[in-house]
């Protein structure tokens, strides 16, 4: 088994360091042919057509050659079955990655093996293509022994069958195929798609019978926040190169990580991925002097002078472009999606988050604790907020849960990994039907309660009956404990309370991804002197669980106090 792990990275990459394991290859001869002949390939698309023995960087030529060099000669089985590699645009990735097909094609010796580059578009499988193929046609020796389909974007290599084919993403792109060797290039586009967890699955099961097979992920980051297989790859990958045996999903449970994953992450410390601190001021990443730490194809041609243009034109044009530029071009991780008509909240919401609050946690700190509902038609979440008051202080605390029924998830295919995401996380519940939602809901109330600190729920009167109810037989009566809460610009007062509790650091959360999701949908007008945050502006994204929050707001700036005891005192 070998040892993955790069535990220094963080030092070596401000150093400018290999970010490679210490692994020495069991099969020398084979990382030097594969070295050799990716050396020999021709860039097809740059003046001079140079060779990427000059032209490449040596970053991903010591990749070549660890991949290719992991293919043991006595029993034929490759130590490297994956590689995931994160690294910005404009690093050469669609071409380095072609040419390393092409390198394997060349080094492969069983007869008719099929590879594959999976690429996110048919633009980005176009330009594939036209780069391996280019490649093929520039060397002499190559373009006798390769015969090419540009329909079917098919290279051949006459001496053993072998076939590369560049397929654009879609449902069957993995059907009938035992590959040898798949390239997925983009996997934090592809998994967007509904289908790319049972994809994915596809291509790593139908490797398992090839014991020299191997699956390589080259992608930028995301230009959202990751979901789906990308999220789950990408936690896997950061683990193994810090030296963890497993990583922790989101309900806190250990993960064990593959022992033959080869990460390369071209991504800052955590310490220089954090926002501003203060509203208005530089991010640390903004240095275009730390850039280079995520380039590692600088020079060839990308320059920091030309990424800086970039960026003060993505700049210019607001938050949401500069922070999907800093995605794509510096991997950096987007927490929340923000956009321009975004609510003023969102600015602070990440750096509010606090990963060890939980429930229990601020049912124990508070001196007096609001709730609040919100839910809708079949489609929409129904959405529980819990806000705490801390004891001796000014600081709220929130926590929410969310639930779904099967129809709602089937009328939202688009967004079914990021429901999967969130039902992992625990935040969200997915029912059959109608119902067990409700008296799930009921119940995390009333547990609330037996804490004798809950003042009240707060929720939209319209269309709440049957939640009514269910409170009102667990002892939470409406005339008493059960307050209504009118939307629209009513609401104006508590959406500028809690941005100014954010932002005054007074309001802290346990940094749930649904909530983030919620927080970044959320699209602000206004309407004279208020300000409204409807579902209607928010269209196909949903803010119900932001919403609930709102309606805890409402009941907390009352200042409310409990009366007497909790039955825990009594």
């Amino acid at each position: 088994m070998l040892n993955m792990s790069r535990p220094d990275w963080r030092e070596r990459i401000r150093a400018g360091r290999s970010l490679l394991p210490d692994i020495d290859p069991v099969n020398p001869v084979q990382a030097a042919q594969a070295v050799e002949f990716f050396d020999s390939l021709r860039l097809p698309d740059v003046g001079g057509t140079p060779l990427l023995k000059d032209a490449s960087g040596p970053w991903f030529r010591e990749i070549v050659a660890m991949l290719h060099g992991s293919l043991d000669p006595m029993t034929n089985k490759r130590l490297i079955r994956e590689l995931f590699l994160l690294v910005p645009k404009k690093n050469s990735k669609t071409t380095y990655g072609a040419a390393l097909m092409l390198v394997s094609v060349l080094l492969n010796t069983r007869p008719n093996a099929e590879f594959l580059i999976v690429a996110p578009t048919k633009q980005i499988a176009d330009l594939s293509f036209k780069q391996a193929s280019g490649m093929v046609l520039l060397n002499r020796e190559l373009k006798k022994r390769f015969s090419l389909q540009n329909h079917l974007k098919c290279l051949t290599y006459l001496p053993t069958g072998a076939t590369l084919t560049i397929k654009a993403f879609d449902t069957n792109v993995v059907t009938g195929v035992k590959p040898a060797g798949v390239l997925v290039d983009e996997e934090h586009v592809i998994a967007k798609s509904s289908a790319a967890d049972s994809v994915m699955i596809q291509l790593r099961g139908g490797m398992i019978s090839q014991e020299e097979g191997f699956l390589a992920i080259i992608t930028t980051q995301s230009d959202e926040p990751p979901r789906g297989i990308f999220k789950a790859d990408l936690k896997q990958a950061r683990a193994i190169r810090d030296g963890a045996s497993f990583y922790k999903d989101e309900n806190d449970e250990e993960i064990p990580v593959a022992n033959d994953v080869l990460p390369v992450l071209y991504e800052f410390p955590e310490d220089v991925q954090k926002p501003a601190k203060v509203l208005g001021e530089p991010a640390p990443w903004e240095n275009p002097a730390i850039w280079p730490m995520v380039l590692p194809n600088l020079g060839r041609p990308i320059t920091v002078e030309r990424l800086k243009a970039d960026f003060d034109k993505a700049k210019s044009k607001g938050v949401e472009e500069l922070a999907k530029w800093a995605s794509q071009h510096l991997n950096i991780e987007i927490g929340i999606a923000l956009r321009d008509d975004r609510w003023a909240g969102a600015d602070f919401w990440q750096s509010q988050a606090r990963q060890d609050l939980t429930l229990d946690a601020i049912i124990e700190r508070s001196e007096v604790i609001v709730a609040g509902i919100d839910g809708g038609g079949l489609d929409d979440l129904l959405s529980l907020s819990i806000l705490g008051r801390e004891a001796g202080s000014d600081v709220w605390m929130h926590w929410q849960k969310s639930w779904v029924t099967k129809k709602g998830i089937e009328r939202r295919k688009r967004e079914a990994s990021l429901m999967d995401d969130f039902v992992k996380d625990g935040d969200l519940v997915i029912v059959d039907e109608v119902g067990p939602d409700i008296i799930d809901l009921a119940e995390t109330v009333a547990d609330v309660d037996q804490s004798g600190k809950l003042y009240g729920v707060g929720l939209d009167p319209q269309g709440v009956a049957d939640i009514v109810a269910a409170l009102d037989e667990r002892g939470i009566h409406r005339d008493e404990r059960v307050h209504g809460v009118s939307q629209g610009w009513k609401l104006t007062g508590a959406i500028k309370t809690a941005e100014r509790k954010l932002a005054g650091r007074t309001l802290i959360h346990c940094g749930q991804p649904i909530m983030a999701w919620a927080v970044g949908n959320a699209r602000v007008e206004a309407k004279g002197n208020a300000v409204v945050i409807e579902k209607q502006a928010a269209g196909w994204s949903k803010i119900d669980p932001l919403m609930s929050l709102f309606d805890t707001v409402v009941l907390m700036s009352l200042n409310p106090v409990v009366q007497g005891k909790s039955w825990w005192e009594n």
